[in-house]
């Protein structure tokens, strides 16, 4: 089946066309970065307006580089949720309409559904497996055992990882958005000259809590007198991502250890980090297991990761129905629950 996929869950506009789940043969996104710049964070507004003119521009450049055709689509598959709700409705009603229009069929995928199989694009990894998802807006760690098969282990308490890095970089004046230029910096620094807190670190559970070490960097700047800069910079920058990067990793050891299983996968924006690549991969060497790491494309919102899911549902029999509403929220251990058997 030849897929356009459709997202448009927060400030990236994407469309992708892909056969049978698999062979990606476009994936186009356009980015919102510079509209919200300004602003050090996503506008709402904002990007629902540039999702409106960005979605038939990418559409058209995505069916151009696949070399095809509207006619030749046989499938839709749109983000339903969660996200931005006034972005999502673009992607949906968009998503909608064609498939109306041609008479095909749609799916409203779970947009970190799509994350988390988003490996599947590149390797295919054994099912069951644990997936970290660490992004902007989430950081999560779930069990896998199959499309629509998910099982919550545990979760951020309060801010996910990738909204932390964000708002630090705020704090320090860095620009938007910010997750990647800590990066950067910390590859140059010292990450013992500056310690922060480890919250939940040595608690007997799986959730996160990153609103301490956020708080921790806030306090340490405002105790230092003048602006930070140079050789300091990129200490506390060393010091903020040991901090994180360590907490992300304990836990991901801990669900492997009472998940009993040997495979990781980690999807999301903040995947393509390299210290916590660099953290997980040592971890790997070390305690004998697999991990897996989309490449950078596929880890940022993106489209084509809804093919994997998409496919598999569509194949089952299942359809999502005209009058699907867009989701603000929603558990992904409920991702499967809205397809029922239908006839295109």
């Amino acid at each position: 089946m030849l897929l356009l996929c459709l997202e448009s869950s927060c400030d990236e506009t994407a469309a992708a066309v892909v056969r049978d789940g698999r062979e990606v043969l476009s994936n186009v996104i356009a980015s919102q970065v510079d509209v919200h710049a300004r602003y050090g964070g996503v506008v709402p507004e904002l990007a629902s307006r540039k999702h409106l003119e960005a979605m038939p521009v990418v559409i058209e450049d995505a069916l151009e580089r696949a070399g095809l055709s509207i006619e030749a689509i046989e499938g839709v598959a749109v983000t339903r949720g969660p996200g931005l709700v006034g972005a999502l409705l673009v992607a949906l009603a968009t998503g909608k309409a064609i498939a109306f229009a041609r008479g095909i069929p749609w799916v409203g995928v779970h947009h970190i559904e799509g994350h988390a199989l988003a490996i599947q694009l590149e390797q295919p990894v054994e099912y069951p497996f644990v997936s970290l998802i660490v992004s902007g807006g989430h950081t999560h760690l779930y069990l896998v055992e199959g499309v629509g098969r998910y099982r919550i282990l545990g979760r951020t308490l309060d801010d996910a990882s990738g909204e932390a890095y964000d708002k630090v970089a705020k704090l320090l004046g860095l620009g938007y958005p910010g997750g990647a230029i800590v990066d950067r910096l910390a590859a140059e620094g010292d990450p013992e000259a500056i310690v922060f807190p480890r919250p939940l670190l040595h608690q007997d559970n799986l959730d996160f809590s990153f609103s301490g070490i956020k708080t921790a960097v806030l306090n340490y700047v405002k105790r230092q007198e003048g602006e930070i800069g140079g050789q300091h910079l990129k200490d506390l920058a060393a010091g903020f991502q040991r901090a994180a990067v360590e907490v992300l990793t304990a836990k991901s050891l801990r669900a492997l250890e009472r998940t009993g299983l040997r495979r990781l996968v980690v999807a999301g924006g903040v995947a393509c980090n390299r210290g916590l690549r660099q953290s997980l991969q040592k971890a790997a060497q070390a305690g004998g297991f697999e991990v897996y790491f989309p490449s950078p494309l596929l880890c940022t919102d993106n489209a084509a990761m809804l093919a994997v899911a998409a496919d598999a549902y569509l194949e089952r029999g299942g359809c999502s129905s005209l009058d699907l509403n867009a989701l603000a929220g929603w558990p992904l251990d409920r991702a499967g629950d809205e397809f029922a058997l239908c006839s295109p």
